[in-house]
Formats: structure tokens, sequence, C-alpha cells
């Protein structure tokens, strides 16, 4: 059955498609000027790996900073390694790009939210899970401009 164009979908695609580009260009000149990122991300994920004591702190979600201290950013097609500091003790951590839920980069107050959504398999045409918020952070960010892709969304 034709559906027509999932406009919301490739949104989603073309949007990961630039934070893709954005840590490729992170990891081989480093962070230009004052910029760096606020990434949010579900931990419950199945391709997310981190070590066992932060997925217990942070059971649902978690917002990293990539700023002052990262090292070993390395970036593939589904994906982003990076080693994070975490209470003085580095942690390498592997984030798939589905596994995103913002980025933001407060220096240029440009940010992406993407909206959750069930599988098709899973849930009607017109059936949404809810959009988990942030809500623990060691950093919070600041407030910059979001696009949200629901308005493009039949």
């Amino acid at each position: 059955m034709d559906r027509g164009i999932d406009y919301g979908n490739l949104m989603h695609q073309a949007m990961r498609g630039l934070i893709r580009e954005v840590l490729e260009r992170i990891s081989t000149d480093g962070l230009p000027g004052a910029h760096h990122f606020f990434i949010t991300l579900n931990t419950q994920h199945p391709d997310v790996q981190m070590a066992q004591w932060l997925t217990e702190r942070y059971p649902d979600e978690i917002t990293i900073v990539i700023q002052h201290w990262f090292e070993n950013l390395n970036v593939d097609e589904d994906g982003f390694a990076i080693t994070l500091n975490f209470g003085n003790q580095p942690e390498p951590l592997y984030v798939p790009f589905d596994a995103i839920s913002t980025f933001v980069d407060p220096s240029v107050e440009f940010g992406l939210k993407f909206e959750t959504h069930l599988d098709e398999d899973e849930a009607g045409e017109d059936d949404e899970a809810p959009m988990e918020h942030v809500e623990e952070h060691d950093e919070p960010p600041k407030a910059g401009e979001v696009v949200s892709l629901d308005q493009f969304r039949k």
C-alpha cells in the first residue's frame, strides 16, 4: 500500500546526517571558537554503549557535553564513539545517531529536537510515543532555537 512521502522520517535522516557531518569535522579539526554541544540521548537504546554505573545513574536518558575535554572522537555511519570526563573519570561511550533526542550548540543558539515515535509494526499510522523531557543535567543547556520536526508530519 502506498502511504505517500514520509517527510517526518526524511527530515530525521537529514538532521542526523547534519549531526554526523558536524561531528566528523570536529573529530578532524577540533571545536572552533566557542562552539560546544549538549547532546541528550536515550540510554535504553540497544546500541548505546556506556559504563554500567552511568546507565544505573541515568536509566532513561543522559545529556552529555562536548566542550573542554573530550578525546577519541570517532564517527561512523551509524553513530559516534567518544571518551568524556565524568567526575574526573574518563569514560568511553558509543552513541548511535538514532539514540539522540536533542542536539544543541548554545554558542550559536542552534538546536534540534527529535520526536520519538513507535515503529510502524507496533503502532497505527497516527500513533506516537510521548516525548521524554530532559530532567537531569550536570550542566543545563542554554536556551536556543529548537527545530521541531512535528510540523512536517501529517
